[in-house]
């Protein structure tokens, strides 16, 4: 089981956040791999649609798309941010934005997410509840998340590891979170109307849906 952390802390090995990801990591019993955003190189989003007119393609010459690619090979995805004002950071929101495609063709279908979240409060449903949001956007179901105040973190071992032991049982079983798949389907109708539609503008997304035999 391939489990791989992203975290989007700007301390490095010195997040709080990073180190709450690695225990729900450990819980899995899968090999883990991290991305450290503040190590990669992210461009804001141009909005050129290259993306969508040829898949997994980007007229800006960063990391952006080898950190998708990552997310790609992963059977789950731990997504873990410090909470900056009630939402993720900078970061992570630029890869996020980056990966527009994912959203167009779901192409995290099939693949499960789980949250981490520190802050100094602890109140970070609402940032917890965006990344469940933006992994049913991609097609992923989301299996939960965790948050910690940072006085708080070693308390929060054995949750973490219960996150980590119930993503990886979702990953096995292939789980079916059946409220999120319904949403999922209606976001599939809404982008099978908008591809079809733009076909010649997004020729590769077209055939992407063509051969997924959602057309």
């Amino acid at each position: 089981m391939k489990i791989l952390i992203i975290s989007a802390s700007p301390r490095g090995e010195e997040s709080n956040t990073l180190k709450l990801a690695r225990e729900v990591a450990s819980g899995t019993g899968g090999k883990v791999e991290e991305v450290k955003l503040s190590h990669v190189r992210l461009e804001f989003c141009r909005a050129c649609n290259l993306c969508h007119r040829k898949i997994m393609a980007c007229a800006l010459k960063d990391d952006a798309f080898s950190v998708l690619e990552k997310m790609l090979t992963a059977e789950g995805i731990i997504l873990a941010s410090p909470n900056y004002i009630n939402q993720v950071t900078g970061s992570l929101k630029t890869l996020m934005d980056r990966s527009s495609h994912f959203i167009h063709c779901l192409r995290l279908s099939g693949k499960y997410v789980a949250g981490v979240v520190s802050s100094g409060s602890g109140q970070d449903s609402q940032v917890l509840n965006y990344i469940g949001q933006y992994a049913n956007l991609c097609g992923a179901q989301y299996s939960g998340g965790i948050s910690s105040a940072v006085s708080a973190l070693k308390e929060k071992t054995p949750a973490a590891l219960a996150l980590g032991k119930k993503l990886a049982a979702d990953i096995q079983q292939q789980f079916v979170y059946h409220d999120q798949v319904a949403l999922m389907e209606n976001q599939k109708e809404h982008f099978r109307r908008l591809i079809e539609l733009r076909k010649n503008e997004w020729p590769e997304e077209y055939e992407y849906w063509r051969q997924q035999g959602w057309l």
